[in-house]
C-alpha cells in the first residue's frame, strides 16, 4: 500500500493546522508513504506560488451501499444530464452526478483533493455489499460507521436494564461489520416506523417499549463509545430531522449528552424554528450558542446548495414525509432488525421560502460556531449537494462579496427568517485547510490524516493560489496519496488502493453465546453467514481503541 516514490515538494505556502503552520513558505518531503524531515533524491515539484494542503478528510458521506444503489436505479433522469465518464488507460467507466458510481466516486473526491472518505450510515446485513464496494473505489482511504440506534437486540436490552450486555452486543456488532464507529439515526424513531410510527417526544418511550425513550438510546450509545473508547465518538442524526421546530429537539439532545463526547451529523437539519411550514425559520444562532458551550461536541454542516440532488437516509418516516409533502418518487427499505432507508429525489429552488431557509442555516452554522476545529464541511452527500460542489462552499465562506451577490438571489419573504445577511466572517485558507481537513481527521481519531508532520501519512493536495476559490479548490494542480502522485496538471495519472479502516473494540466473546438464539428465531440470515469477513476489507487498517 505504501507508496515507493521519493518526492520534494519546494517553494509551496504549506498550510498545516494540526501543527500551526499557517501559510508558512517551506519544503515538504516524503518517502516511503509518510511525510518525513528530508530526502537526498527523488522527484521534485516545484510549488512556488501555490497552496499545499493535507489531504481532504470528508467525515460524514454516502458513498456505497443498497441504499446508494436504490438511489440510482430510481433515478435514470439524473444520469441522463451527466455525461458518462470514458473508460482508457487509468480510468474506468462510470456515471457522475447526485450518486457517481464507484470508481468516479473515487476520480471525484482525487480531483478535489480529499483522500479519506467516512461512509456515514451502514446495517450490518448489508456490510459485506458495502465493503465490495468501497474496494471498488480507488485512491480514497475509507472508514464506516454501523448503524445501531433502532437495532432491535440492543434496545431490548436497554429496556430491561441491561446496558452492560447491550455494551457488549454494540462492541461485537462494530467487529461484525468491520466499522470504524457508531452511527445513530432519528433514535427509536426507525424501529417504530416498521409499524407506520415515528417519535416525536424526545423522552417519551418508543413505540412498542414501555420504558426505553430516544434520550435513553442516545445517552446509552454515547457512554457505550466512550467506555469502548473508540476513536471517533458516537455519530448521531438527531430525531424530527428537517421539521419546523426541530430546534427544541436538538437543544435537549445536547442536555442528553451529559458531557459524553458526540458528533452531531449534519446539523443544518436540525436548526429550524416555527410551528410548521409557513413560519419556518432559521434557529441557527440558539444551535451555535448552545454548540459552543458544549466542548464535548463536534459537528459537521449538511449545508443545502440549490439544484438536483436525490435524498437518502435511514431516518425512513422523515422520508415518507417528504414524499407526501414534495410528491416526489419515494422508496422505502426495511433492514429486518436493525434499521431502514428512504429515498426521494429531489430539487432545491432558490425562490422556494423553506429550500432558501435551509441554504442559509448550513451557511450561518459554518460562521456563527466559533471553533473551526469543532465544524466541518460536509453536504452529507447526497442529501444537500453532491460532494463534489464543496468548492462552491469554501467560495460562499470566502468571499463575503459573492456571498452577498447570492443572498440577494433569495425571495424577499426569506430575509426575514435568516441570519446570513448580518454575518459579515469570512474563512481563511487556514480555517477552510481545519474545516475541510484537520478538524475532522481530528474528530475521527486519525491522527495521521489532516497532517502534514513528520511521520503522517503523505496525503497532499496542492492547488494553484486563486482569488476565485471555487475554481481554486475544484482543480488541485498535484494530489498525492499515500506518497504516489495520482492527480498531476489536473489530471488522474494513477489510481492505487485505499486502505479500509476499522477498529476492533473489546467485548466478551461469550456474548455470541446470547445473540445466536436470536438469529434462530428473528433474522432471516444465519448468524454465522452475518459477520463480514476481514479479508473483505479492502488493505484493512486495524485501528487501536485507546
Amino acid at each position: 500500500m505504501r507508496g515507493n516514490s521519493i518526492l520534494r515538494i519546494v517553494g509551496g505556502r504549506v498550510y498545516d493546522p494540526a501543527n500551526g503552520v499557517d501559510g508558512v513558505v517551506r519544503d515538504l518531503c516524503i518517502c516511503d508513504g509518510k511525510i518525513v524531515a528530508d530526502v537526498e533524491a527523488g522527484r521534485t515539484i516545484d510549488a512556488t506560488g501555490m497552496v499545499v494542503f493535507p489531504g481532504g478528510v470528508d467525515v460524514h458521506t454516502h458513498v456505497a451501499g443498497a441504499a446508494l444503489n436504490f438511489a440510482r436505479a430510481m433515478i435514470p433522469e439524473d444520469h441522463r444530464r451527466n455525461l458518462a465518464f470514458v473508460r482508457d488507460r487509468i480510468r474506468h467507466g462510470g456515471i457522475g452526478g447526485s450518486t457517481p458510481t464507484t470508481y468516479i466516486t473515487g476520480y471525484l473526491y482525487a480531483g478535489q483533493g480529499y483522500t479519506t472518505v467516512n461512509e456515514a450510515a451502514v446495517p450490518i446485513l448489508t456490510a459485506r455489499h458495502t465493503h465490495e464496494e468501497l474496494r471498488d473505489t480507488p485512491i480514497i482511504d475509507k472508514s464506516t460507521c454501523v448503524l445501531m440506534a433502532n437495532n432491535e437486540i440492543v434496545l431490548d436490552l436497554l429496556e430491561a436494564g441491561e446496558y452492560e450486555r447491550a455494551k457488549e452486543v454494540v462492541g461485537w456488532s462494530i467487529w461484525a461489520a468491520k466499522a470504524y464507529g457508531v452511527k445513530a439515526v432519528n433514535p427509536g424513531g426507525v424501529t417504530a416506523w416498521k409499524w407506520g410510527k415515528d417519535v416525536k417526544g424526545f423522552r417519551e418511550p418508543v413505540p412498542g417499549y414501555s420504558k426505553v425513550t430516544p434520550a435513553d438510546i442516545v445517552s446509552s450509545l454515547a457512554k457505550i463509545v466512550d467506555e469502548l473508547r473508540l476513536p471517533h465518538a458516537v455519530h448521531l442524526h438527531c430525531n424530527n430531522l428537517g421539521a419546523p421546530g426541530n430546534v427544541a429537539t436538538t437543544l435537549e439532545t445536547m442536555k442528553a449528552l451529559e458531557g459524553s463526547r458526540a458528533h452531531l451529523a449534519h446539523l443544518q437539519y436540525h436548526a429550524y424554528g416555527g410551528d410548521d411550514w409557513t413560519n419556518f425559520r432559521s434557529e441557527s444562532v440558539r444551535i451555535a450558542e448552545e454548540f459552543n458551550r458544549n466542548p464535548n461536541l463536534t459537528t459537521d454542516a449538511g449545508a443545502v446548495l440549490f439544484g438536483n440532488t436525490v435524498t437518502i437516509t435511514a431516518d425512513g418516516p422523515w422520508q415518507h414525509l417528504l414524499h407526501k409533502l414534495t410528491g416526489r418518487k419515494w422508496g422505502n427499505i426495511d433492514v429486518e432488525n436493525e434499521t431502514g432507508c428512504g429515498v426521494v429525489p429531489y430539487v432545491y429552488k432558490e425562490k422556494n421560502l423553506v429550500n432558501a431557509v435551509q441554504w442559509a442555516v448550513g451557511l450561518e452554522l459554518l460562521l456563527l460556531i466559533d471553533d473551526p476545529w469543532r465544524i466541518y464541511l460536509t453536504t452529507d452527500h447526497p442529501n444537500g449537494a453532491a460532494f463534489w460542489r464543496y468548492p462552491e462552499i469554501i467560495r460562499l465562506l470566502m468571499d463575503l462579496d459573492f456571498r452577498r451577490e447570492q443572498i440577494r438571489k433569495l425571495a424577499p419573504a426569506a430575509l426575514n427568517r435568516i441570519f446570513l445577511p448580518e454575518l459579515n466572517r469570512c474563512y481563511t485558507l487556514y480555517e477552510i485547510a481545519i474545516i475541510t481537513s484537520a478538524g475532522p481527521a481530528r474528530a475521527l481519531g486519525l491522527a495521521n490524516k489532516g497532517n502534514l508532520g513528520v511521520g503522517a501519512d503523505a496525503d497532499v493536495a496542492v492547488f494553484n493560489n486563486d482569488k476565485d476559490a471555487a475554481k481554486m479548490f475544484s482543480y488541485p494542480r498535484y494530489v498525492i496519496k499515500g506518497g504516489e502522485i495520482v492527480i498531476e496538471e489536473g489530471e488522474i495519472r494513477n489510481t492505487v488502493e485505499g486502505k479500509g479502516l476499522l477498529v476492533r473494540p473489546h467485548y466478551d466473546p461469550s456474548v455470541e453465546d446470547f445473540i445466536r438464539p436470536l438469529f434462530e428465531k428473528h433474522y432471516t440470515m444465519s448468524f454465522d453467514n452475518y459477520p463480514v469477513e476481514l479479508e473483505r476489507v479492502e488493505h484493512a487498517e486495524v485501528r487501536p481503541c485507546n
